[in-house]
């Protein structure tokens, strides 16, 4: 690389799989890890996301875990991993292993609070085990996905409830609820997960979603249904909306223990209440369930309050993003949002998103 005038090319947010899918194509095309691009993540340890997830999920249990690039290197793959071990401490183990054989030295925990827009690029502030610090880069890439932007829709009487709200990033432990009546509210795979470990744990379990759920007849996600949800999400991220969440466009898969739980009438949704009240829940016919916890699998947003600064959302909502770069700002890139916020896409955006920083820089570099 030639000489620059910040204290890096490239500064990638986030070491999930989108961040680490970047980082590794970086890598490939020529560039330093430490040195040309600088690899920042919030938590405290190696695995994204899964690091946070409750204990008794399996990787069985979930949308499939795809591999990261070059993880054959490896000789491990989410294929063939251990169902039998927390999905967490797997994934964690994985991509630990993963950034220490490709060099890719993240900086963490590293939490980035803002940045801002500098006449060179951007300056990127972040708390860090040393407090508040702040580095210098020509291009960003922002990969920060979903995690710590959780979404819980507003319910009248909901302040009033005299029970526990929880959302997924709160739920521990099923042993939490034993002998409690809880309302599960969300249609995707999170919620089932819930009714799944809380089934003969809770004392009454009543499941409600916003929309009607489908069960796909495939155990996995389809590849069809896959490209229609990457569509639908390219759409929303060109246009500057709201992005749809990923299994309202694909689907629940039915797998075994699902379509066993469908059988014995664990997993009959109930259409959503209308109201919430000191000691449960009411539908609109008048109807009451009693509820000393309602745990919310409403998923979440993307986690974009850092980028306020820069200005980049549309009138309509979201930040219009196109090939993988901000409208607004050509040298902000988006790995995990959009069509890449899912194994669906990641992998293959971050070789893409990979190639047009590095002909950015050269860009930045002729000018």
């Amino acid at each position: 690389m030639t000489e620059r005038t910040t204290d890096t090319s490239v500064v990638v947010i986030g070491a999930g799989q989108a961040g680490l899918s970047v980082a590794y194509y970086l890598r490939r095309l020529g560039l330093d890890p430490g040195n040309d691009f600088v690899l920042l993540d919030r938590g405290p340890g190696t695995g994204g996301a899964w690091q946070f997830r409750w204990e008794a999920l399996r990787l069985g249990y979930a949308h499939r875990v795809n591999d990261l690039p070059g993880m054959e290197e490896l000789g491990v793959s989410f294929d063939t991993a251990d169902r039998r071990a927390p999905a967490k401490n797997v994934v964690s183990d994985f991509y630990a292993r993963y950034e220490e054989h490709f060099g890719l030295q993240v900086v963490r925990p590293a939490n980035v609070t803002r940045v801002d827009a500098t006449p060179d690029g951007f300056l990127v502030h972040f708390e860090g085990e040393y407090g508040a610090r702040e580095v210098s880069c020509l291009v960003l890439v922002n990969a920060t996905g979903t995690w710590g932007s959780p979404f819980i829709p507003w319910y009248p009487g909901m302040n009033d409830f005299a029970g526990r709200h929880l959302h997924t990033v709160d739920y521990g432990d099923s042993g939490d609820f034993a002998g409690q009546d809880v309302v599960v509210v969300g249609g995707g795979t999170s919620a089932i997960g819930f009714l799944l470990e809380l089934e003969n744990v809770a004392k009454s379990l009543t499941w409600v979603a916003r929309r009607p759920v489908e069960f796909l007849e495939d155990q996995e996600l389809n590849i069809e249904a896959g490209v229609n949800a990457v569509a639908l999400q390219d759409a929303a991220a060109r246009e500057g909306r709201a992005l749809p969440s990923i299994v309202s466009t694909t689907g629940v898969p039915r797998s075994r223990r699902v379509q066993a739980a469908i059988d014995r009438g664990l997993l009959a949704a109930q259409p959503m209440f209308s109201s919430i009240e000191p000691d449960g829940v009411r539908w609109a016919d008048g109807r009451f369930q009693h509820a000393d916890a309602i745990i919310w699998a409403t998923g979440f947003r993307p986690e974009l309050r850092h980028l306020a600064p820069l200005k980049l959302r549309e009138k309509e909502g979201g930040i219009g993003v196109g090939g993988g770069a901000a409208w607004r700002n050509a040298r902000v890139f988006f790995a995990g949002y959009g069509p890449t916020a899912s194994t669906i896409g990641a992998n293959r955006a971050g070789r893409t998103i990979a190639r047009q920083v590095v002909a950015t820089l050269s860009s930045i570099e002729q000018q």
